[in-house]
């Protein structure tokens, strides 16, 4: 009598275990189906979900911008709270510079007042430095638009062409802004003279 004989059916080893672990997992038609996508109210309720999300999240960058915005325009009003007020001193400025260069003479009387008006010009730069106020004297600097405005052009044999020869005014920053160009004179390349024609050849 064999082994075969005494186990009963159920109970014999099959020979391949996972062929027929393979077989118990297989899906059924039912899980292979995608998903049903929502219809009726559920599909409104999404619709309108979404629609929300995606207000919500524009909403939410307006306001980041704005927020930058305003943190900038207040920086900015911090940093050109002075601008007019600047501008207001600067002709003081030019005016003590203009007496301090019609203030000649040997008289005692002109050197008290000189020495007056250069210490009153030396106060007034200082407090104008310490709120950032800076002066701008390009002579002989590379002739900038966005920081010089030219007054005149003039030929020049020493100077480069456009280059800053002579300063009317002296220009003024504040806070790397322009407060007021300097009015300058630009070097001009000189005229070349005509080929002299050798009538003896």
């Amino acid at each position: 009598m064999s082994q075969d004989d005494v186990l009963p059916e159920s109970a014999q080893i099959t020979e391949d275990p996972a062929a027929e672990a393979a077989e118990t997992l297989e899906p059924t038609p039912e899980t292979e189906q995608p998903a049903a996508t929502p219809t009726g109210p559920l599909a409104e309720a999404t619709r309108k979900a979404e629609e929300n999300w995606e207000k919500f999240v524009r909403a939410q960058a307006e306001m980041d911008n704005l927020r930058r915005r305003a943190e900038k325009d207040v920086q900015d009003a911090r940093k050109f709270a002075i601008e007019k007020f600047a501008r207001e001193l600067l002709t003081v400025v030019d005016s003590l510079e203009l007496g301090l260069q019609a203030a000649t003479g040997d008289a005692p009387e002109v050197g008290k007042l000189r020495e007056g008006m250069e210490l009153t010009l030396k106060q007034l730069l200082a407090a104008l430095e310490k709120a950032n106020v800076r002066p701008i004297d390009p002579e002989g600097e590379k002739f900038n638009p966005e920081l010089h405005q030219a007054m005149a052009m003039q030929p020049s044999a020493t100077a480069a062409p456009n280059t800053v020869i002579k300063v009317f005014q002296k220009g003024y920053l504040l806070n790397e802004r322009l407060l007021r160009p300097a009015m300058v004179v630009i070097a001009q390349a000189q005229p070349q003279a005509a080929p002299r024609i050798d009538e003896q050849a």
